[in-house]
């Protein structure tokens, strides 16, 4: 049914899955290596019926729809629309209709054809900022700078859009991880999202690094120095009411909570699993 290899967010774990598209249309990030093996393309519409109908047979099981791969949101608005009404008449008692967004593809639709896509049922977005500083913005040629992922989300966040943030902990590397700290916390407290999810760089090929190094002089952090930077991230955060989750499989530490009115309690457990050494082995992560 499905063309792996397949990703969607932890808490889309018990939603259905729509292989709208295949691989990511930006698929330029280079410390990305989730669609490497697969070439982009937007299924049409024989193969989403074609999927829908297998859906129905599920349907009892979830009441939302995740629509995969990288980026939908990249697709025509008449396209998207037409595909979301199709989901809307087959799967008729869906409470929800869910896919990634990149900034970039926020920043072309107007507010209209942004209006457009939520009104008609795909009313949650899943944004990977990666940073908030433009040095590392450009090293991993994300294709946007900090500004211009404020004014993306801050669009999505005047329709309505449900907005869901990600960050990568660690991507500054040794010589960035404080500017990446404070200004991806700059870049949080202005958008304020609705959730917020941290994960953690992983690494699986040593050409990655090399590149990462020519691009910014990245080097590794040690588990020690993530949660060191998770430190000084949390501190700098000024939120009314983000649900704030770092549960992903590359993390190190596992944390959870509302900002910024859990966020002592939870600087208090970082402080705690950097003063007793206690996270995650490297060999027990994974994306």
């Amino acid at each position: 049914m499905y063309n792996y290899p397949l990703f969607r967010p932890p808490s889309e774990a018990k939603s259905l899955i729509l292989q709208v598209t295949e691989g990511c249309s930006h698929n330029r990030c280079r410390f990305c290596t989730m669609y490497k093996t697969k070439d982009f393309k937007v299924n049409g519409m024989d193969e989403i019926n074609k999927q829908l109908h297998q859906l129905k047979t599920f349907s009892k099981a979830g009441d939302r729809v995740f629509l995969a791969d990288g980026n939908v949101l990249c697709l025509k608005t008449n396209k998207l629309l037409e595909i979301i009404n199709r989901v809307r008449a087959e799967l008729p008692n869906l409470k929800r209709i869910s896919s990634y967004a990149g900034p970039k593809d926020l920043l072309r639709k107007s507010i209209e054809e942004l209006q457009a896509i939520y009104n008609a049922g795909l009313t949650m977005l899943y944004v990977g900022i990666e940073s908030g500083d433009d040095t590392i913005l450009s090293g991993v040629d994300k294709g946007v700078t900090k500004e211009e992922i404020i004014e993306g989300c801050l669009k999505a966040k005047k329709v309505g859009f449900s907005l869901s943030v990600m960050l990568i902990s660690g991507l500054g590397g040794q010589k960035l991880y404080k500017q990446h700290a404070k200004h991806s916390a700059e870049a949080i407290n202005r958008i304020q999202p609705d959730f917020l999810s941290l994960l953690t760089l992983l690494i699986e090929d040593n050409g990655v690094e090399e590149e990462l190094n020519k691009a910014y002089g990245y080097t590794s952090l040690l588990p020690r120095d993530v949660l060191e930077e998770t430190l000084l991230f949390l501190k700098e955060l000024n939120l009314n009411s983000t649900v704030f989750r770092m549960n992903h499989a590359s993390n190190y530490l596992t944390l959870k909570g509302v900002l910024n009115k859990d966020r002592e309690a939870l600087i208090k457990t970082v402080e705690k699993a950097i003063n007793e050494d206690n996270y995650r082995e490297d060999y027990l992560r994974s994306l």
